[in-house]
């Protein structure tokens, strides 16, 4: 494989997918991390003519900032009471920026850092919002262990550069970002070609195949070549230090309560593997393998766990608007676990998987074990 930064020095396509018999994301590996994944809205300022229906909305549908922050109050305290006292908070929509109270949530996820072990936040945006908008953003969000973005390119709507010059930006306020790219198998040398001008500014860029509108699998239509992409195009890297780096400022983000590595040792990661290699994967004799995220699971067609016990519901859960339904995942086939309005239980251990496949990456991170 070349060593070329547009490839991975670790071929993913040498794990054995067929014998793996654990998978998790690390730092949910790792850490004693509770993981949220927030569809804030569907309202969302762009029209694009390929989005699915269901996916947006011309209706502002969010909810006042009380119902949120008494949400995720409740959320925190039975995440404890299962023994996890760092967090990760992840919103989208729609369109998260324009919810009026976002910023005003942000800040009071931070209000108990001090009892926490770590908190860290992560927002999918379509990057529309000014770059005084997003100053804002990092002074809120300043004070977190960590703050990361992922930018859904869509050609329609935006222009390369202003894309370009907002990740760019952000990085250099210790924001990690990363691009999100759909790769239409039609469109696919067009789209890669904008991918690769992002990539080249030093951006990471996620290079996701299409599913279909039922989101159940991935569509038809890659060539060899094109496959060969997806598997190990365009690897995951700590762009955001070499940012900081380039304009001589170091971080100034605080630093856990509980040292992460000291957690992750006594846990059993092994401190020698890169960071930016995000997922790990373990075979049938114990071996272990890793990925740089999870997206890169659809890229294998490795998306099926039914039967597989799930910490989905355990450690982490997702909340849906505007129908309000939390659920221990995206794609679970069970019924939803409560309401934002109502009362909802946190699992109290993992249970199986019941639902044929997983598209999202927000449900395949999730630490599952085969057949157990």
């Amino acid at each position: 494989m070349t060593n070329d930064l547009k490839w991975s020095s670790y071929d993913f396509a040498q794990i054995p997918f067929d014998d793996i018999t654990s998978i998790g994301q690390r730092t949910l590996l790792y850490r004693d991390l509770f993981n949220v994944s927030w569809l804030l809205g569907r309202y969302c300022n762009y029209k694009c003519s390929y989005c699915w229906p269901y996916a947006r909305s011309d209706e502002k549908d969010h909810r006042p900032l009380s119902i949120l922050t008494q949400t995720m109050d409740k959320i925190k305290s039975q995440a404890r009471d299962n023994g996890f006292n760092s967090f990760h908070f992840s919103f989208s929509g729609g369109e998260p920026t324009v919810h009026p109270s976002f910023l005003e949530l942000l800040e009071y996820y931070q209000g108990d850092i001090e009892e926490c072990n770590y908190l860290s936040t992560h927002m999918t945006t379509n990057l529309s919002r000014s770059v005084p908008w997003f100053a804002k953003y990092a002074e809120a969000t300043k004070n977190l262990h960590r703050v990361s973005i992922t930018a859904s390119w869509h050609r329609e709507m935006a222009q390369k550069e202003p894309f370009r010059e907002k990740l760019l930006f952000l990085q250099e306020n210790d924001i990690h970002s990363t691009v999100n790219m759909v790769m239409v198998p039609e469109m696919f040398d067009e789209f890669y070609e904008e991918a690769l001008f992002f990539h080249e500014a030093g951006i990471n860029v996620t290079l996701k195949p299409q599913s279909d509108p039922t989101a159940s699998r991935v569509v038809s239509g890659y060539t060899e070549q094109q496959w060969k992409l997806l598997h190990n195009g365009m690897p995951q890297r700590n762009y955001t230090k070499a940012a900081l780096d380039k304009i001589n400022i170091k971080t100034t983000r605080p630093k856990p309560t509980t040292s992460i590595n000291e957690m992750r040792e006594v846990k059993g990661d092994d401190l020698s593997v890169p960071l930016n290699l995000q997922v790990e994967l373990e075979d049938s004799a114990g071996k272990k393998y890793y990925l740089d995220q999870a997206e890169r699971f659809n890229a294998f067609e490795f998306n099926k766990f039914k039967g597989w016990q799930c910490n989905a519901g355990f450690q982490g859960i997702v909340i849906r608007e505007p129908d309000g339904n939390i659920k221990r995942s995206y794609s679970c086939h069970d019924e939803p676990i409560g309401h934002i309005l109502g009362d909802f239980k946190i699992f109290d251990k993992p249970k199986p998987c019941i639902t044929p496949s997983c598209v999202s990456s927000v449900d395949s991170k999730i630490p599952k074990k085969r057949g157990l």
